[in-house]
This record gives C-alpha cells, sequence and structure tokens, in this order.
C-alpha cells in the first residue's frame, strides 16, 4: 500500500485565490491546464497569464485573470465602480473577490430576475446564483464541482448576513466575478491535478489597517472575509501588514483544508510558492504549499495486552489473524503461568490510536479475555518501502527493503516465498536467499518511491 501523499497550505503571509492557484502551478499542475480552464467555464473571453515573480528573494510563480482589454483585480487595475469593496488608498495586499453590490441598477429592466448577468462592461453584475450555474454546467468532476459550489454558496453567505439579503443574490462586478469563477475552481481542480486528496493548513494570518469599502472604511479583517474565517485558526501577523487574507482565500481555506496537518510528516517539496500582488521589501508577500507523506516510521502507538488461560492453542493464529484485519500493527504471544499453576497465553497487539477501539473489540470476540490493558507509547522504526521483484514466469514477489544508516537491507515476503517454493519445488530458504540479492540489485540500479505498509511493527 502506498502512503498517499497530502498537501498542507502555509497561509503565514495570507492567502488569496491568485496566490493558491501560483503556487499549485509551482508544486507541478499543469499550465496547459489553468490556461484552459476558462474555455471549460464557459467564459473564453476570460485569459490567464503566467509569470515569474520574486519575493524577497523567492521565485514565485504569478497569476493573472483577465477579462479583454486587459481588466484584472489586484493592485493597479482599473476599478472604477464605486460599489468595489476592499478598494482605495488603504488597500495594500492582492485581489479580493467578493465584491457585491445590493444596490438596484439603473439598467435594470423592469421585472428582471436576479439571476440575470448585467452588462458586459466593467460596471457589469454577476450574481453568485449565475457563477454557480456556470459551475455545475461545466465539465468538472463531481467532487470538483460540489467543493466550488460550496464555496460560493459560503462567499453569497458572507456577504448575505452582512448586507441583509439572499445568499445568491449578491452581485460581484463582472472583474471579480469572473477571477473568483477561476480562482475558486482552479483552486479546487488543482489539487486533483496533482493526485492530492488530503489538504491540511497552518494558522492563517489577517494582516492589520483598513480598507475602504462601498460603505466607508473598514478594519482588517473585513466583515464578510471576518465571517468566513470562523473556526479557522489564525496566525499571529508578524511583518504582515495590510489585508493579507481575501474572502476568496478564506473560503478557499474552509472548503479544502481539513485542519492542522498530523504531527509528523515528511515534506516531499517545500518549494512551491504563489506570489501576491504586492511586493513589500521586509518580507515574501507569497503562499507556500507543502507536498508532503506521512512518516510511518515515527509515531505514537497503544499496546493492548491481556492474559488467558482457558484459550485452546491451536485457536491462537486464528485470533492472531483477527487482530490484524482489525487494525494492529503487529501482534505477539508467549506462554505464561497464572495463578494457581495454570499455564496461559499473554497476548499483546500494537495498533495505531485511530484503531484501538476495532482492535479492542476483535481481542474480546476472537479469545476469552475478561480484560485489556492499554499502554500508550511512542515508536521509531526504520524508513521502508515495498517493491515487487519480477520472476522469469511473469509473476512477482515482494521485498520489503529497511533504510538503516549503514545501507539498506531487503526481506522478501514469506507468503510469497512459501507460494514459489511450492510452485517451483524449490527450497524457500534458497528462494529467499536468491530474491533478496536480485532485490538490492534493483534497489540500487532503480530507487523506487517510499511504499509505507500499514501493519508494520
Amino acid at each position: 500500500m502506498t502512503a498517499a501523499r497530502f498537501a498542507i497550505i502555509d497561509p503565514s503571509a495570507g492567502i488569496s485565490g491568485d496566490m493558491l492557484l501560483g503556487a499549485l502551478i509551482a508544486a507541478g499542475a499543469p499550465r496547459e491546464w489553468l490556461l484552459g480552464l476558462p474555455r471549460r467555464l464557459g467564459c473564453p473571453e476570460v485569459t490567464i497569464e503566467l509569470e515569474d515573480a520574486d519575493r524577497c528573494g523567492i521565485r514565485t510563480q504569478r497569476v493573472h485573470v483577465r477579462l479583454p482589454g486587459g481588466e484584472s483585480e489586484g493592485p493597479g487595475s482599473v476599478e472604477p465602480h464605486e460599489h468595489h469593496l476592499h478598494e482605495g488608498h488603504a488597500h495594500q495586499h492582492h485581489e479580493h473577490h467578493a465584491t457585491h453590490s445590493h444596490e438596484p441598477h439603473s439598467h435594470e429592466a423592469p421585472g428582471q430576475g436576479h439571476g440575470h448577468v448585467h452588462g458586459h462592461g466593467p460596471d457589469a453584475h454577476r450574481r453568485i446564483g449565475d457563477l454557480i450555474g456556470m459551475i455545475e454546467r461545466a465539465p468538472l468532476s463531481a467532487q470538483v464541482r460540489e467543493r466550488a459550489v460550496r464555496a460560493f454558496e459560503l462567499l453569497g453567505d458572507a456577504e448575505g448576513r452582512v448586507h441583509g439579503m439572499p445568499a445568491r443574490d449578491v452581485a460581484l462586478h463582472e472583474v471579480g466575478a469572473m477571477d473568483a469563477l477561476v480562482d475558486i475552481v482552479g483552486a479546487v481542480e488543482g489539487f486533483e491535478q496533482l493526485g492530492i486528496r488530503e489538504i491540511y493548513s497552518r494558522p492563517v494570518a489577517l494582516g492589520d489597517g483598513w480598507v475602504r469599502a462601498a460603505h466607508g472604511v473598514m478594519a482588517v479583517p473585513a466583515p464578510a472575509t471576518a465571517i468566513l474565517l470562523e473556526g479557522l485558526e489564525i496566525a499571529p501577523n508578524g511583518p504582515v501588514s495590510g489585508e493579507a487574507t481575501t474572502p476568496t482565500g478564506a473560503v478557499l481555506l474552509r472548503v479544502l483544508s481539513a485542519g492542522p496537518p498530523p504531527d509528523r510528516w515528511r515534506a516531499q517539496s517545500a518549494g512551491a510558492w504563489g506570489a501576491g500582488g504586492r511586493n513589500p521589501a521586509g518580507y515574501p508577500n507569497a503562499l507556500r504549499l507543502i507536498l508532503a507523506e506521512p512518516v510511518a516510521e515515527a509515531g505514537e502507538v497503544v499496546a493492548l495486552a491481556t492474559d488467558v488461560d482457558d484459550l485452546v492453542p491451536e485457536y491462537v493464529g486464528a485470533l492472531r489473524d483477527a487482530l490484524l484485519d482489525a487494525g494492529a500493527l503487529d501482534v505477539q504471544t508467549w506462554p505464561t503461568h497464572g495463578k494457581k499453576g495454570r499455564v496461559g497465553f499473554r497476548i499483546e497487539a500494537l495498533a495505531p490510536p485511530a484503531e484501538v477501539a476495532a482492535v479492542e473489540e476483535a481481542l474480546f470476540r476472537h479469545s476469552t479475555s475478561a480484560g485489556v490493558r492499554r499502554v500508550r507509547m511512542e515508536r521509531r522504526t526504520l524508513g521502508r518501502r515495498m517493491m515487487s521483484v519480477p520472476l522469469e514466469d511473469g509473476s512477482s514477489v515482494r521485498v520489503k527493503l529497511l533504510e538503516a544508516g549503514n545501507g539498506i537491507s531487503a526481506k522478501p515476503e514469506y507468503d510469497d516465498i512459501i507460494e514459489l517454493a511450492r510452485r517451483t519445488g524449490r527450497p524457500a530458504h534458497l528462494l529467499a536467499r536468491e530474491l533478496q540479492e536480485r532485490a538490492l540489485r534493483l534497489a540500487a540500479e532503480q530507487p523506487a518511491a517510499r511504499d509505507y505498509p500499514n501493519k508494520e511493527s
């Protein structure tokens, strides 16, 4: 079983949609995929520009989402509409997409429903319901569609709570709407492009200062952003200034992150950075994306132990199999002498914390035990991976490789060796030695990616 890699979003300098898209591209998501995303979403007039950017000496990827005429969100872009949230002289960070307008528009025809797009210029608007409809019609996987729709529902709900209107009626400026659509769908689908299913995040920085909104100047975080940040762990700002986290960035954390990363993990890649719009001298205005894998050779385990003196010895093997099937990492048994001179067995199973209940239940069910002792402990094992050694008849034998400071050792899987000995008529111990030597040669020639089995002590 291959240990599934996962991602850790590090928003220590804040997060926005374009920062996460840039980090995904830097982590290996295909550029062609992102460039073709607007057409798949039904907005072929939108284009995406990718560029390398320097942020305090760190090489990053910068993403621009542009409408015809070069309009885009972010510092330096043209934002002519007076209702553009988070703009003005106090705006010191990257783009902010949850731009609403809840006032009637002069060009709206009598009786026109809230789901319509109003205009096509810089003053045009799209409602949250329109964008959700575009996502539902686009060729996306079920998981991407579900998360992207959920993100816009949360975004609309936050703006709607602030301004007292239905979530799907919240209107976004055309520039911000298209930017948000690409950013949200792209960020969700980008992890799918990388083959990442589990996503975690570190605490998120908010920044400081004030931003100009449609109804005046507001302190960071702006009201809708604050709602979207509910339940997320907040980081100290450090040197971060301005509005560090946008509504789009906050909602992406809400729909993508499963919370803090595991206690122990190993970084596969920690050099993927997505750039924000500003380039301050005091800190890198960028989002880091870390690709990692579980550390199976270190962790916490629970030892479950019991003594039995009325279990027929021939059924100990069946008990051991049941405990392993329930999630035990290893099972040990040894004979004991109990009270009144009774001969019995001590049974001890090691289980990860998440599997303790299942292993304990199996221990009671498949033995005659009346009680189980628990001891929580830490373990450390050598790094390991599994490889398949091909045979002349087209079959293969699994071999476990252990990585120690003095080199690699190999141990063929017992069941595979016994089956091969039965099939060929050759002694098992000779086959094991031959395949051990062959595995070591192959490992030296073609190092494989780590493959950490679950059931290892």
